[in-house]
């Protein structure tokens, strides 16, 4: 009987097209790729983890033949917008806004124009517990930064799927 449960739940996740977060088919043209960041740049950090996690390779250096894909990374930055006040007139709740601007050259030589990929967040601030949320702003910076990184890996598995 339990041969039978376990089969018939196999059958029902794989039937409605059930996948594992972070699993990618990646394209033939991205299984190495190539990352021009700016040093330090932590975004490009978070990047080459979600791409090895999907089963990509970074390479060291671009002159490797065949000719890799490579993913140059323009600028990465944090923005907040005010979107609610106080009765006394303070900043009650931001909207964070995490951008990624990248160019993306392909293994043929074809280089895309520019695109860019946002993460927005809602964040609310009392100046009253002040570490906390600044602890927490770091927190909602770190999974923006995750997030952006994994749109990043799904528009180039798209654009190179074309």
């Amino acid at each position: 009987m339990r041969i039978w449960i376990i089969l018939l739940i196999s059958l029902t996740l794989s039937s409605c097209g059930f996948q594992l977060r972070d699993t990618y088919q990646l394209p033939a043209s991205l299984q190495t790729y190539y990352l021009d960041a700016p040093k330090f740049s932590e975004f490009a950090e978070v990047v080459t983890e979600r791409f090895e996690l999907a089963g990509a390779t970074r390479l060291d250096t671009i002159n490797q033949q065949p000719s890799p894909v490579v993913i140059q990374i323009l600028d990465d930055g944090l923005d907040r917008r005010a979107l609610s006040l106080s009765a006394s007139g303070q900043v009650a709740e931001y909207e964070l806004i995490y951008s990624v601007a990248y160019v993306l050259h392909k293994s043929d030589g074809t280089v895309l124009a520019p695109r860019s990929v946002e993460v927005y967040r809602d964040y609310q601030d009392d100046p009253n517990f002040a570490l906390a949320k600044t602890r927490e702003r770091e927190v909602l910076v770190r999974e923006m930064r995750d997030d952006a990184a994994r749109a990043l890996l799904r528009q180039i598995i798209a654009t190179l799927a074309e």
